[in-house]
């Protein structure tokens, strides 16, 4: 007998006939005799909707009280529905917001961060044999106000929760069926990964990989919860994201993350002095506007070339910000390109053995792809690429580390 947390995503409650597929997947966990709290996001397309309806009234930014509000109100609809399904079945369940939990944060709507969780509410549920079902994505401010967690809050909240109650496990239910070497629907033969560390799965997530945000990730490894990545419409182990084992043999590579949503600036000749780089990006973290990469390359002639990247959601509003303030650091010029990608490979493994960035680079010069930029760390290396060459890179480099899955390369 186990606890375990549960998460399901919208795709896996998208309508009645799906939430009713969950309730009897839970269903079987209580039977076996786990106890089982369940997470669930609003119904696929929901936030959306109500983030649309937000905006056609309050504008592009509406009150953001108002709108953690609005948006919050698509996990009650599902909670609610949930509850009732398993009601049929004849399992005991009980729907809990955010506040009724509760899920303590602090007042940043829209992007709030968890503070601590109560738990009386849920193990005295759990001594009855209740299933709570609780909204994801929400908590409640000091003043009694409801907030939203951001992007990936369901799985953050399912994570909180597991830690909170020293949960046996955390399980992730998706529309994959786990991790894998690579996007399948690039690679074929991708091998999902039977288990991979916090470490590896932070660096894939945060590369681009969709299975899971990189803050529940981060969250899961801070307080050691057992993650596990399920599919809700199929059995199957998935992939147990955990700490990394000292007796473990670790693969060179475990696998290969792609990122399109990415856009280059280049900032030509500016002085070669103490603060260039301060100058240049001070505006855009003012703008409120991540940077990722970062090159600089210095000339002869006492100037430097620099160049980073940022979310191509925001390479307009970098690029006119930095256009607007070209004069204050004298660039003699400054460009822009919006057709990149990031190739990226990652592995603990990587940390013994030597030769992995050379491998990685010959790989892809075999393909005659040029590489823009260059990032690493003990356990990945990144490049950047144009656009039209991200998956031929993604392949190129999946069969340099020899990550297919071979029952699959044989079919394919």
């Amino acid at each position: 007998m186990a606890l375990i947390v549960q998460k399901y995503g919208g795709t896996s409650v998208g309508d009645v006939e799906r939430i009713q597929g969950v309730a009897r997947r839970v269903a079987r966990y209580k039977e076996a005799g786990h106890d089982v709290v369940v997470v669930v996001s609003a119904i696929s397309g929901e936030t959306n909707r109500l983030m649309a309806m937000g905006q056609q009234i309050g504008g592009d930014k509406p009150l953001p009280r108002e709108l953690d509000v609005l948006l919050s109100s698509g996990e009650q609809v599902t909670i609610a529905l949930l509850s009732m399904a398993l009601m049929q079945l004849g399992v005991s369940a009980k729907s809990l917001l955010g506040d009724q939990v509760a899920v303590h944060t602090d007042s940043a709507f829209g992007k709030a961060r968890i503070e601590r969780i109560d738990t009386q509410t849920l193990k005295a549920d759990l001594d009855q044999g209740v299933v709570p079902v609780v909204a994801g994505f929400q908590g409640v401010n000091g003043d009694g106000d409801i907030t939203t967690l951001g992007r990936g809050g369901s799985d953050t909240s399912a994570v909180a929760l597991a830690a909170a109650l020293h949960a046996d496990e955390c399980e992730i239910c998706t529309d994959v069926d786990g991790v894998y070497t690579a996007d399948p629907r690039i690679i074929k033969d991708a091998r999902r990964l039977d288990q991979v560390t916090f470490e590896e799965m932070l660096e894939l997530a945060s590369l681009g990989s969709k299975v899971l945000h990189p803050r529940s990730v981060e969250f899961a490894g801070r307080y050691k919860v057992p993650l596990r990545v399920l599919s809700t419409f199929q059995e199957g182990p998935g992939t147990l994201i955990t700490m990394e084992m000292d007796n473990m043999e670790q693969a060179i590579v475990s696998g290969i993350a792609h990122a399109l949503d990415e856009a280059k600036i280049t900032v030509a000749g500016v002085p070669d002095i103490p603060g260039v780089a301060s100058k240049i990006l001070g505006p855009i973290g003012r703008k409120n506007i991540e940077v990722d990469m970062i090159l600089q390359n210095t000339g002869a002639d006492g100037l430097t070339d620099f160049t980073f990247t940022v979310k191509r959601q925001d390479f307009a509003e970098a690029l006119a910000t930095l256009e607007n303030m070209a004069k204050e650091f004298s660039a003699r010029e400054i460009s822009g390109d919006d057709a990149i990608a990031k190739v990226s490979i990652v592995g603990v493994g990587m940390r013994s053995h030597a030769g992995v960035a050379t491998r990685m680079f010959d790989a892809l010069a075999a393909e005659n792809i040029n590489i823009q930029m260059i990032s690493t760390s003990e356990i990945k290396i990144s490049v950047v690429v144009a656009e039209r060459y991200m998956e031929l890179a993604v392949r190129a480099l999946h069969a340099e580390f020899e990550l297919h899955d071979q029952e699959q390369s044989a079919n394919v």
